[in-house]
């Protein structure tokens, strides 16, 4: 698939990604404009989380690239890796708060490790980014002590304790009820909105999918890569492969294809 480059803050060339001699997914190629919001999608199994881990460096390619801001997640250098580690924050799906710190001890660790801020400019920051998902006033809490919608929205305080350009997300709406589901598409739409941050999402909520995504990149299992890049709606509408058109109207394997 062909697609222009231009303010382009991420490109995916040619990835590949095994498991051991199990191949995932092979040359997989696609960009993420600056500041808009990307969701990968597909059905289980296919591999959305493993490139999405790829795409923040957590896990090394096969073959291929991946380039933030130019630089290679898996190949660059030193000063160019802590560059891109300062520049991107990644919301887990279980938010990976740890359990025998604070949430403001919690919130606060991007910024002890990558920063000289004293003290006091730290504990503003914390208070900032709180404040910015509704959590002010729980700073002291552990997170034992809040309820699910509550830790996703502390994880993504943290992950934007550095104020990163770029934001990853893996399936942000697990365990959540639909309405917290809702509440948490709405704070990240504010953000991308607010701040220009451009988000990269793994989900196969379709309400979340509509309702976030700019765009979308489908993997297919058998297919073992792309099927479909492009507007959620537009997918959903004028898809000539039934697998997109499937998915995007909850048509099982083997149903009818008409659209709903």
């Amino acid at each position: 698939m062909n697609e222009r480059q231009d303010a382009s803050i991420i490109v995916v060339e040619n990835l590949t990604a095994r498991y051991g001699e199990k191949l995932i997914f092979r040359d997989v190629s696609f960009h993420v404009k600056k500041g808009e919001i990307l969701v990968i999608l597909g059905g289980s199994g296919c591999g959305k989380s493993t490139l999405l881990k790829h795409m923040f460096g957590l896990y090394k390619p096969a073959a291929g690239r991946v380039l933030i801001n130019g630089i290679d997640v898996a190949a660059g250098n030193e000063k160019e890796l802590m560059e891109i580690r300062r520049n991107i924050g990644v919301l887990f799906q279980s938010g990976a708060l740890f359990g025998s710190m604070t949430l403001a001890e919690n919130v606060s660790l991007p910024l002890e490790e990558y920063t000289d801020l004293s003290r006091e400019v730290i504990d503003r920051i914390v208070s900032m980014k709180l404040s910015m998902v509704s959590l002010a006033g729980f700073e002291n809490l552990l997170p034992s002590e809040l309820s699910g919608g509550m830790k996703k929205r502390a994880g993504l305080a943290r992950a934007m304790a550095l104020d990163p350009t770029v934001l990853f997300f893996d399936e942000p709406s697990a365990g959540l009820d639909p309405v917290t589901s809702a509440e948490l598409d709405i704070l990240m739409k504010q953000i991308n909105t607010g701040l220009g941050t451009t988000m990269v999402v793994v989900t196969h909520e379709l309400d979340s999918i509509f309702s976030i995504a700019h765009r979308v990149v489908m993997l297919d299992r058998d297919a073992k890569g792309i099927i479909a890049i492009g507007p959620p709606h537009e997918l959903k509408a004028s898809s000539t492969d039934v697998r997109v058109t499937n998915f995007f109207n909850r048509i099982p394997t083997g149903g009818e294809t008409r659209r709903v």
